[in-house]
C-alpha cells in the first residue's frame, strides 16, 4: 500500500496511525512531499514507493487530493503493467486504516480497495 500526500509529514503520519491497527503489516509506504522537503507530489517518488510496496499481489494507493491524484495516476502509468496498482476512491486516513487491516489478512488488491472505499460513508457524529 502507498500513501500519497502533498506533505511528507501527513503521509508518514497516516502510515504510523494505520500501522497501529496492523503492526505486523510491512508494505505500507509513505510517498509524500518533494525531495527537497517542500510540499508537492512527484510521480517518480510515487513510482519508487509503488515498487517498494509491491509484494507480487499489486498495490493499493490512497491519495490526499488534486495533483496527488494526477501524480499517482502518472506513476501507475509509468509501471506499464509491471504489476497491478489501483487508486482507492477513499478518504485518506479512514481509508488507510481499514485498508491496512484488510491487507494484513492476506486479502486481494480488490478486497483492499473495497475496504478503503467503504470508509467513504463513515459518519463522524
Amino acid at each position: 500500500m502507498v500513501i500519497v500526500s502533498h506533505s511528507s509529514k501527513i503521509a508518514e503520519g497516516v502510515c504510523e496511525l494505520a500501522l497501529q491497527m496492523a503492526s505486523d503489516y510491512e508494505k505500507m509506504i509513505p510517498a509524500g512531499g518533494l525531495e527537497d522537503g517542500s510540499l508537492g507530489t512527484d510521480p517518480m517518488r510515487i513510482l519508487d514507493a509503488l515498487r517498494s510496496a509491491n509484494d507480487g499481489d499489486g498495490v493499493a494507493v490512497l491519495v490526499d487530493l488534486g495533483s496527488g491524484i494526477m501524480s499517482a495516476e502518472a506513476a501507475i502509468e509509468l509501471l506499464d503493467g509491471e504489476f497491478p496498482a489501483k487508486i482507492a476512491d477513499a478518504p485518506l486516513v479512514e481509508g488507510a486504516v481499514v485498508a491496512v487491516i484488510e491487507a494484513s489478512t492476506g486479502a486481494s488488491l480488490e478486497e483492499v480497495i473495497q475496504a478503503a472505499e467503504s470508509a467513504r460513508g463513515e459518519e463522524k457524529l
